[in-house]
């Protein structure tokens, strides 16, 4: 893997970015299947930048339908030396507030249909079972952090994210269970690609934006897509300005 080479993924509401302007156009056939979407490769200075539409170019594919292997085993065949992906979470604290920034540094698996692992036949001899105590990679959460501070923006440094399968969201009993367990964060995303990201030995970090309240606010209205999507659209250039920010410092 490259030090130069880096890998975005845009999740909901960041199916294309302005980073994309100009760039080469990259189709890969993987032992998996087709990516999600073309990989977009963008030169900035020193660093080459890989970005992948999580959902598709045209948010296409459901969170249980996003070939996160293929997209995965595409940017490692890039030579990609890091991975960080964007993310629309649901908030399970009173204070991370929808508009929030976190950098989640645990996750808990709670999806049931995905491809997972890599390593899913052992047939062949080679065992693997891969070390996930800490999935998300400090180094780069320290420095996303780092400029977030200094852009001004409200974050929360850590939190755990509970992957649901969707697409649907969480009843409030569903809510306040995933609260009782400690987590923090709710999505549909971050665990398969984690967890396929440390199989492949690639450091990976997620920008979370909170957009709402999940379910657990009994005296709230529950979570829907509507709500999620105007809060996640009118705060989409902090995500973008934090991207800008780190390739620069790459």
């Amino acid at each position: 893997m490259s030090k130069n080479k880096m890998a975005l993924i845009g999740g909901s509401g960041l199916e294309q970015l302005e980073l994309q302007k100009n760039s080469e156009i990259i189709t890969i056939e993987t032992p998996y299947g087709k990516t999600s979407s073309p990989i977009f490769k963008s030169v900035f200075k020193h660093v080459e930048v890989f970005f992948i539409s999580r959902h598709g170019l045209k948010h296409e594919f459901s969170p249980t339908k996003v070939n996160n292997r293929a997209n995965l085993w595409a940017l490692h065949h890039l030579g990609c030396s890091q991975i960080i992906a964007t993310t629309a979470v649901g908030s399970l604290r009173e204070e991370i507030k929808p508009g929030y920034l976190v950098f989640p540094d645990q996750f808990i698996d709670f999806t049931r249909f995905r491809n997972i692992t890599f390593f899913d036949d052992f047939s062949n001899g080679e065992i693997k079972h891969t070390a996930m105590a800490d999935p998300l990679d400090k180094e780069i959460r320290k420095e996303l952090i780092s400029i977030c501070t200094q852009l001004g923006f409200d974050y929360h440094p850590k939190g755990t994210v509970v992957t649901i399968e969707g697409p649907r969201f969480s009843t409030r009993a569903e809510s306040h269970m995933f609260r009782h367990w400690g987590a923090d964060l709710i999505n549909m995303s971050t665990a398969p690609e984690a967890a396929l990201a440390n199989e492949l030995d690639i450091p990976y970090a997620a920008i979370a934006m909170s957009t709402d309240y999940d379910s657990w606010k009994s005296e709230e209205e529950g979570v829907n897509m509507k709500a999620v999507f105007a809060v996640f659209k009118a705060n989409a250039e902090k995500v973008v300005q934090l991207l800008q920010a780190y390739i620069a410092n790459f």
